[in-house]
């Protein structure tokens, strides 16, 4: 079974791991995903870095196709083969075209590594409207009991015609709000700061700024956000493979030589997915989280991305969301368990 060791945090990757991960990449972004970017090496490799490194990770591929698993074992009777970022549940571990014929394959190898007993398989990211979901149903439906486990509603807005185009999709009660905030952060002096890391260490030097930044908002203060453990490490873990690849994209809205806010994401491609963005808690009343939004819609427009995904639009604190977006697409995660024989 193909199962595959994955380079330790702060150590060298191979020219062929390297290779396996833009290939990866590359079928994420070009594979009609709700979230590309969770699809990507960057977020799965950072979450098992954090999360559970000790995990096997079972990787296929085909010239079209590839699938990641990781082994989850929380008993000799009870394995799982899951997605490697199994937590949100926001990327598809069955990439490209010929996924179905790859899963099939994959599944004898499976039956055979865990003989006599069958893992359950779990399925992230599936788009309920799109083609995989069908032909898994049509493949794999007589042999495979399928369970919705769970689902999710991710948004993102169009960059078509640049910042005029945006906004010209944005209500015009938003569009005024900006407007006002935008001149009453120059009133105040209050400037915003592009980032993209092109090292480790420079990295490292924004994620410090950005947790100090994190422990003055209300997440930080309420001990919620990414200030503890384990999204510390996630996110930590995230900004280095960005940095890899020069994908990291943050900016930090300052005050008299002070941060007083950040937002941070990574492109897929043309993609730009959100990640974090706080602010100090004694500026809640100066729409910093406004600013830096448009800050960064300004950034992405010149750089010529095509979408910024904001992820989930369904749960807590959330409906700020629908200001800044105008498709909703949702994602479930099935469990697949094997038909017992007569």
């Amino acid at each position: 079974m193909p199962f595959l060791t994955f380079p330790k945090a702060n150590s060298a990757p191979s020219p062929e791991f390297n290779g396996l991960c833009a290939f990866w990449k590359r079928l994420a972004v070009s594979s009609e995903q709700a979230d590309p970017f969770c699809c990507s090496p960057s977020w799965h490799l950072a979450y098992h870095q954090a999360f559970n490194p000790a995990r096997r990770i079972f990787f296929k591929t085909s010239p079209g196709a590839c699938l990641i698993f990781a082994e989850e074992l929380f008993s000799p009777e009870k394995i799982f083969l899951t997605p490697m970022e199994a937590s949100w549940f926001f990327g598809c571990p069955l990439l490209g075209e010929d996924a179905p014929d790859l899963l099939a394959e994959a599944l004898a190898c499976i039956a055979r590594e865990y003989a006599p007993a069958f893992p359950g398989i779990v399925l992230s990211g599936i788009r309920p409207e799109g083609g995989l979901a069908p032909e898994l149903l049509r493949r794999f439906g007589r042999d495979f009991t399928f369970y919705r486990h769970s689902y999710s509603v991710q948004c993102a807005a169009s960059l078509r015609g640049g910042l005029d185009g945006f906004l010209s999709r944005r209500s015009a009660n938003h569009r005024a709000k900006l407007r006002k905030a935008a001149r009453q952060a120059r009133e105040r002096d209050i400037s915003f700061e592009r980032r993209s890391p092109a090292s480790a260490e420079e990295a490292a030097q924004i994620y410090r700024r950005m947790l100090l930044v994190e422990k003055t908002s209300w997440k930080g203060i309420g001990q919620c956000g990414m200030a503890e453990s384990p999204a510390k490490e996630f996110y930590e873990a995230l900004i280095g493979h960005l940095t890899a690849t020069r994908e990291a994209r943050v900016i930090f809205a300052r005050h008299e030589d002070r941060d007083i806010g950040f937002i941070f994401g990574g492109m897929a491609g043309t993609i730009y997915r959100g990640q974090q963005f706080s602010y100090d808690a004694a500026w809640k009343d100066r729409s910093i989280g406004n600013l830096l939004q448009l800050e960064k819609v300004t950034w992405l427009c010149e750089e010529a991305a095509e979408r910024y995904d904001m992820g989930p639009i369904v749960g807590p604190r959330m409906s700020y969301k629908q200001h800044w977006t105008e498709k909703n697409m949702e994602i479930q995660t099935w469990l697949l368990r094997l038909n017992r024989r007569p």
